[in-house]
């Protein structure tokens, strides 16, 4: 990590858990700065990223919550997580590709906490550097009122779902290519998209913390079908996901139950 220090942590970060996410996610964040201010570039720049933002995640969590299991993209799924009571799925460096492009801002990190005695995420959120705002649910945000003449819904910029096309048509909306899934997601917190849309494959770590800051800011969060989402499985694949406006949750899940349905049958 070089030269990098962490900032002093914020008062009461021992015993909430928001704040210790929150704080965890804006540090990792302040690093990855740093890192890509190095002068690196392509798979060395992604590469330094990811390591550096791992280690310094692991490093701040053992140190706050040393009794909790940890779920890291870049880390070794240790499956002492599955019988754990508290589980932090991270993924250090979201939208690795977008952060070797400076000055894209589309890149994230994710800190979220499972907890057994819910069964659900508790606190969660999501650094974006690139706008210098992290997301979380120690404030959760107050989604505003459409502004758009239009639906808007986020997909990705290589992997859109081969229906979003039809989505799009069927409830009169424009597509927003963007890079990481937070990024995607605190779109439609920031009101610079509606919804977000994935059936490409994704993992545990993809989703988490920001499904947790959507739901704390009272956006519906469920499988692309709308089913219930679960974190902390024994297999980390969670491949699609729907984040978006109430108003629109019912309209999009039933499309994509009818598209699948009907793809299935052909």
């Amino acid at each position: 990590m070089n030269d990098f220090t962490p900032g002093t942590p914020p008062p009461g970060i021992d015993h909430d858990d928001h704040l210790l996410a929150a704080w965890a996610a804006e540090t990792a964040g302040a690093l990855l700065v740093d890192v890509r201010g190095r002068g690196l570039e392509g798979k060395e720049l992604k590469d330094a990223g990811d390591r550096a933002a791992h280690e310094l995640l692991m490093d701040l969590l053992a140190q706050h919550r040393p009794d909790d299991a940890v779920l890291s993209e870049e880390g070794k799924d240790d499956k002492v997580r599955l019988g754990a009571d508290r589980v932090w799925i991270v993924d250090p460096l979201d939208g690795t590709r977008e952060f070797s492009e400076p000055p894209r801002d589309d890149w994230a990190v994710h800190v979220a906490l499972w907890s057994r005695e819910t069964g659900d995420l508790v606190a969660g959120a999501v650094a974006q550097p690139g706008l210098d705002t992290t997301f979380s649910t120690a404030e959760p945000a107050t989604v505003p009122d459409p502004t758009a003449p239009r639906w808007r819904i986020a997909v990705s910029r290589t992997r859109p779902p081969a229906f979003v096309e039809a989505l799009a048509a069927e409830i009169g909306a424009d597509l927003v290519p963007m890079g990481s899934a937070g990024a995607k997601v605190i779109s439609v917190v920031r009101d610079v998209t509606d919804a977000y849309v994935h059936a490409g494959g994704q993992y545990e770590w993809d989703s988490a913390a920001p499904v947790a800051v959507a739901r704390a800011a009272g956006l519906h969060t469920s499988r692309a079908d709308g089913a219930v989402l679960a974190y902390n499985q024994d297999d980390v694949l969670l491949p699609d996901l729907l984040v978006c406006r109430p108003e629109l949750a019912d309209r999009i899940a039933e499309f994509v139950q009818r598209y699948w349905a009907e793809s299935s049958e052909g």
